[in-house]
């Protein structure tokens, strides 16, 4: 059976996250797999799918920042912001005039913190259906506007009515969104038309491997080592006596492990995982100078945020993640992983 770790896969065009896992899973004869952050099936780009006990650890990229290349075309709305949805209204913007500069500086308000209001049309739940699902059935909901943070808005080419954009953005950014709100901005409407995501929690496209690829028997040595993929994540090298306390779930206290990993002050050096939504632009960080694991770990807001530190072998093998919540004698464990898998 295939070992357990991360594979970045290039999503192709016109396939859905979950038909794309499935058909990973089947290539790799792999007993479980699953991804970190879906895409429409109308994009592309970068997918992290997790394989068998890889699976655990889907909640650290979840919330990494992202980037992605898009394509908006002004003057046509759609029901789903997108160019897969039915036509709502049209605006002939040669009509309008508009300049590049006006453009550009329309893009520039939509940079740092800002307020989104989520698509009728996407997996976001309401009472345990998905949103999509509604607006199809006639019964569209409408959530509650959410705030994201947008670093960086790059207007790479403008070719009226469409405009080239590479955003890099929190989780939970809808890309439909932008570039209807743009659109909307502009006084015209748009909607998006292309998108490809190039980096996600830290993993960048240029790490991906084909889907075709996979396919016909290339690209399997691609997989990352769990270790290796939580690699931002401050490290303690187990010996026999930690080995067997969690082989057998027994609590391990914090003295145990060195006094650097008991701060409890937040640190560049730490791993952080934070369950709240709210963000703004203080308590967002992608930290420079770390790995690209550790760079793209987005901090929310929350009181007591959780940190984390992995457990390895003497062959660099991950064997736990600890949680400290700072309160307390001991390390919560968050994964323990079996052998040989």
């Amino acid at each position: 059976m295939t070992e357990s770790g991360i594979l970045i896969v290039d999503k192709p065009e016109g396939i859905s996250s979950a038909k794309l896992v499935a058909r990973v899973k089947k290539l790799l004869g792999a007993a479980k797999a699953g991804h970190a952050g879906t895409l429409d099936p109308f994009a592309t780009g970068v997918m992290i799918c997790c394989i068998n006990q890889a699976t655990r650890l889907s909640r650290f990229f979840l919330h990494g920042n992202k980037t992605y290349k898009a394509v908006i075309c002004l003057g046509i709305e759609t029901d789903t912001q997108d160019l897969t949805g039915n036509i709502i209204s049209q605006t002939d913007i040669r009509d309008m005039k508009i300049e590049a500069e006006t453009v550009r500086s329309v893009c520039r308000q939509f940079e740092g913190s800002i307020e989104q209001m989520p698509p009728v049309y996407s997996a976001l739940k309401h009472e345990g259906v998905p949103l999509y699902r509604l607006a199809r059935k006639g019964k569209p909901v409408q959530k509650p506007a959410r705030q994201c943070f947008i670093s960086s808005l790059e207007i790479t080419d403008i070719n009226l009515p469409e405009i080239r954009i590479t955003v890099s953005c929190s989780a939970g950014t809808y890309i439909r969104s932008l570039a209807a709100d743009i659109g909307k901005a502009l006084g015209c409407g748009g909607h998006l038309k292309a998108l490809r995501r190039v980096e996600s929690g830290g993993f960048t496209i240029q790490q991906a491997v084909k889907l075709e690829d996979l396919e016909s028997g290339a690209g399997m040595t691609k997989m990352t080592e769990m270790a290796d993929a939580l690699n931002g994540m401050p490290c303690h090298a187990a010996d026999a006596v930690l080995m067997k306390k969690i082989k057998y779930g027994i609590a391990i206290s914090k003295k145990e492990l060195p006094p650097s990993f008991r701060s409890a002050e937040m640190s560049e050096a730490n791993f952080s995982l934070s369950r709240s939504a709210e963000m703004s632009e203080a308590n967002f960080s992608c930290r420079t100078g770390l790995s690209v694991l550790s760079r793209a770990v987005l901090l929310l807001k929350t009181p007591e945020p959780e940190r984390f530190i992995k457990i390895v072998d003497e062959n660099h093998r991950l064997l736990a993640v600890l949680c400290d919540k700072t309160d307390g004698d001991t390390y919560n464990y968050c994964c323990v992983f079996q052998e040989n898998t």
